[in-house]
Parts: structure tokens; sequence; C-alpha cells
């Protein structure tokens, strides 16, 4: 296959991909892969490439589909195979009903790692035409509050993720405490009133406590006795192996008393489960199949099957894939909550963290979000990834869709004489070509005070999709209107405002430094929420309209 060849089917495969836009970078990236030595060649490729999305771009996705089965067919059966097999390593039947869960505590603001367990447990039950359920992991009134289920429920169907049920933990304590006094009947599990400290030391050392001995009656009374103890005073251990080379398994506590008031079940309840035992009750009360979540829960495998075999209940499989992490930003919801309350972030929302409310308020798409997660695989690799591998997922979708306006952020006015007054329509997107953007010009223009002070004498600058000017000496003239005057001989193109009409804006930067600025009239059309793009400056999303727009800034 030769080289135009080779450059059409990439071209091809990703505009199918992306909704009918191919990504330039993404298609020389194949060629480079497919043989390195293409690289000496880089321009030329790079020019050819764009030759053919001229073409390609003007193709419905169905045309695009028919050229690509006649020219490289194993290209869409790969894409197909990929899509179909994505959880094939799990090993269910094609015709296999999955029914899936995922367990959140509500106890801080999700993060892009929540987006992760969650994307996943809702399409492996939907790969499978199974049922997802989302089931709130709420055990802990300490910790839960009301508005971290809002939260939770909003930010999950954002993402896309469609659940057939949702579950509440702390709706199901008499079935808990059902369980856990047959565990107590069996002799494999015991209350112990000793301090935490002597059952630190006992769990790091394998020491018995006094109460591990305690005869089932005794544990029975005991048990009892816990709804009304005092809080701290006495816990329910599991009577496993206080050697076992798995920690957790090493007499782990099951319950415990606790005294605050919970959102949903108020003083109801003293005496509450952890996560490990309502997590394995929770799993084969619903008969969940498959549980996809995070390395950190590995060695609580063991722990949750063994609940589960001695309660005999149905034993849930669970495959831990390895996390990732983003480099330079805070998950720890303790210390984000720390310095929400110390006002060192703005908000659990603030431009810098990677919880969903942040990436959603930034100007993140909820399919970037899902594809960004995605890429980053389910096998046990860990990983550390940056704000540019997030933002690359992002771009490509905002490059298809974000309307286009122009901000100047150092305006300078000035005129440009002999300028012809008339009417300019300007693209809100240039793939769509639709106009959208209407001007009225005559001498009278703003531009940027960089761009001013960078011009060279003689040197011919294009007012983007406008007219063509050139600077003579200290002024600034009038050349002419067609771009084909400026093809070739032109030095750049920048972006421009009209002297009226224009709207004051305000962009919060990653960094809480607010640059300030001008726009055109035309974002008047804009609703809060839209994810837009200053030409020359990035994307951004309006968070507020008032006198002053105020955005917030996405990425470049």
């Amino acid at each position: 296959m030769d080289m135009d060849q080779t450059i059409r089917k990439y071209a091809l495969q990703n505009a199918i991909k992306f909704k009918g836009k191919a990504n330039p970078g993404a298609i020389i990236g194949k060629i480079f892969a497919e043989n390195p030595e293409n690289k000496k060649q880089a321009k030329e490729i790079s020019q050819k490439i764009q030759e053919v999305l001229k073409e390609i771009h003007q193709l419905s996705v169905e045309e695009q589909t028919e050229q690509l089965q006649n020219l490289a067919p194993e290209l869409l059966e790969k894409k197909e195979k990929e899509e179909r097999n994505i959880f094939a390593f799990l090993g269910f039947d094609d015709n296999q009903n999955v029914t899936t869960a995922f367990p959140p505590g509500p106890e801080k603001y999700p993060h892009i790692g929540h987006a992760k367990a969650c994307l996943l447990n809702f399409l492996l039950a939907k790969q499978y035409n199974g049922k997802f359920i989302l089931r709130f992991e709420d055990t802990n009134p300490a910790t839960v509050k009301k508005e971290y289920y809002d939260i939770m429920l909003d930010n999950f169907s954002w993402l896309g993720a469609k659940w057939d049920e949702v579950l509440y933990a702390s709706d199901f304590m008499d079935i808990y405490y059902q369980k856990a006094e047959q565990l107590i009947e069996k002799g494999l599990a015991y209350v112990d009133k000793s301090s935490p400290e002597d059952i630190k030391k006992s769990r790091e050392k394998g020491i018995l406590t006094k109460h591990r001995e305690n005869s089932v009656e005794e544990n029975k009374t005991l048990w009892e006795e816990m709804k009304t103890a005092e809080a701290g005073s006495a816990i329910l251990r599991l009577k496993i192996d206080l050697k076992h080379q798995n920690t957790t398994m090493r007499d782990p506590t099951m319950f415990r008393i606790l005294d605050e008031e919970h959102p949903r079940q108020g003083k109801k309840y003293r005496v509450w489960p952890n996560y490990d035992f309502q997590n394995s009750v929770m799993d084969a009360h619903s008969n969940i199949d498959m549980r996809l979540r995070s390395k950190e829960f590995e060695l609580r495998a063991e722990l949750q099957q063994w609940i589960q075999k001695n309660l005999s209940i149905t034993v849930t499989k669970t495959y831990e894939f390895g996390r990732f992490n983003m480099k330079g930003v805070e998950s720890s919801g303790r210390i984000i909550r720390e310095k929400v309350e110390s006002k060192e972030l703005i908000g659990w929302d603030d431009p810098t963290l990677t919880t969903l409310v942040a990436l959603k308020r930034r100007g993140f798409l909820p399919e970037a979000i899902k594809n960004f997660v995605i890429s980053t695989g389910i096998s046990k690799a860990e990983a550390t990834l940056t704000w540019d591998d997030l933002i690359m997922h992002n771009k490509r979708l905002l490059d298809n869709d974000a309307k286009r306006f122009s901000a100047i952020f150092d305006p300078q006015e000035l005129q440009i004489s002999n300028t012809p007054k008339k009417q300019v329509e300007l693209h809100l997107n240039p793939n769509e070509k639709k106009g959208g953007r209407s001007f009225k010009i005559s001498e009278n223009f703003i531009l940027s005070k960089k761009d001013l002070d960078q011009m060279q004498d003689q040197e011919l600058i294009r007012l983007m999709d406008c007219i063509n000017i050139k600077k003579e000496g200290e002024s600034i003239i009038f050349n002419s209107e067609d771009f084909e005057d400026f093809r070739g001989k032109g030095k750049k193109v920048i972006n421009w405002l009209p002297q009226e009409n224009n709207i004051n804006i305000e962009i919060l930067m990653p960094d809480k430094e607010i640059i300030k600025g001008i726009a055109e009239n035309n974002i008047q059309s804009l609703e809060e929420g839209e994810v837009i793009q200053f030409e020359r400056f990035g994307f951004c999303r309006l968070d507020k309209k008032a006198d002053i727009f105020k955005f917030w800034f996405t990425h470049r």
C-alpha cells in the first residue's frame, strides 16, 4: 500500500471514530508507528494529510465507512472486535446477563477515579445485557452527608452512567444484624471490649485478647449489650487467624458503636457494620456477578469472600485493576476538605482538582472523561498520567463542535484608513461553515497590543476572515479584502474586534489568576455552561452571564 492509501485509510478510520472529523495528529502517529522511517518525510506527510482531510470531511460518516470498507476493511473489523471484547478476559459468555454494582461511599465529592470504576461497571453490565446497580456504602454516620449522595447522583448521571436500581446500604441494617448473629452462633465472631491499643497490638503481633475465647453465649449477651453500650467501648470481630499473612484477615473489626446521627436513618441505629461486612452481604443480597474496582481493594477480596463463604451466601467475583494517579493533583478527600475549609481551595470544584464537579465546571466533556478513563486500561499495572493526557481527549471533541469567538486581552484601538464599510459574517464553527457571527466594520478596530508591537514594516497581516492590512511606518493601512491576496505572501492571521458593542469578560485560570479582556458581542447568544473557543487563546466555559461575562479556562 503506497503512502497516499496509507494516509487515507488512517484518516478514514479516525474520522469514523470521531463523528466524521479526523485528528491530523492521530493520523500521523499511526503512520509513524507503522514505519518509523516515515518521520523523515514528516513535513510532506503532514501536508498530504491536510489535503486528504479536506476531501474526507466533506463526506458523511456513512460514505467514509463505505470507503474504508473498500480500502482497508480490517480496520473496521478491528474496531468492532476491540469494542466487543473489552471485557472478554473476564470469561463471561456472550449470552450471559451480568449484574454489576458500583458502591461509592457518600463521604466526599467524586473524582475521576470514581468515574473509572462507575463507568467500567456500567459498561460491563451493558455489554452483557445485565443489570447495573448504584449502591451507596453509607454505614459510617460519622462521615456520610446528604450533599454527597446528591452530588454523586448528579455527577454519575452526567457521566452517562444509567443505573437500573439505586440502593442504600444503611437501609439493610436488620439483615446485617441477622448475619452477624449467624457468625456469633457459629463461633466465628466475638465481641471484644479491649482498648484500641490492645486490639492494635493483637492484630500486629498475633496476640490473643482476653475476649477471643468468649463462649458463644457470652458473645450473644455482649452483642445485645453493644446496642446500648458507650460508643467505642466494644467491637464485633471476626475470629479468623491472628497470624494470617494477609493482615486484613487478622480478626478484623466488623461492627462498631457510633453515636453520630445518620442523614437517612437518624438515631435509629448505634451499632454499624464496616465496609467489608456490609459490602459482602449486599453483593450477595443483590446477586452481583462481578464488580470491577481499583487495586487498593485487592487484599480485601479474600476477607469479603471468607465472610460470604461462612455465611453460605453467594460468593462475588471481583477484579481489581491498577489505579492511575494524576500527576500533581490532590485526590485525598480529607486533605481537599481541609483545604476548602482553610480557603486554600475555592471549593470542591477548584480548577486544580479532578473532582467531577471541577472538571465539569472547567469545561471537560463527559464523553472525553469516559474516553480518557477507558484509555487508561483495566490491567493490573499502575499509571501516572498528566493533565495533557486528559486534555487530548477533550480537545479532540471540542475541536469538532465548539463555537469560536474573538477576545482580546490587551486591547488597543486604532483606525485603519480606507477600510470599506461592510457586513462581515464569520463562522461559529469552521467545520460547519454556516456563519453565525455578524459584524459591521468600518475603519475603527481593536487589535491586540502584542500583535501590533510584533508587526514589521511592510508585513502583510490578515485580520481573520475580514481584510488584509500592512504596516507602513507608524501606520496600519488597509491592503485588500481577498484572502487569495494574502495566501503565500502574508505573515500571519490575527483576531480583531470592532470598536463598538463588545462585552467585558473575565477568565479564571487554573492557577486562580483572573484574566480580563473584551469579547465580541456575539457571545450574548451563549448559555451558561457552554464551552467555546476564544481564537488564539483557548477553550473556556461560560460560568456566569452578567454585566461582565465570567468564564473558566478549560485548556489550550
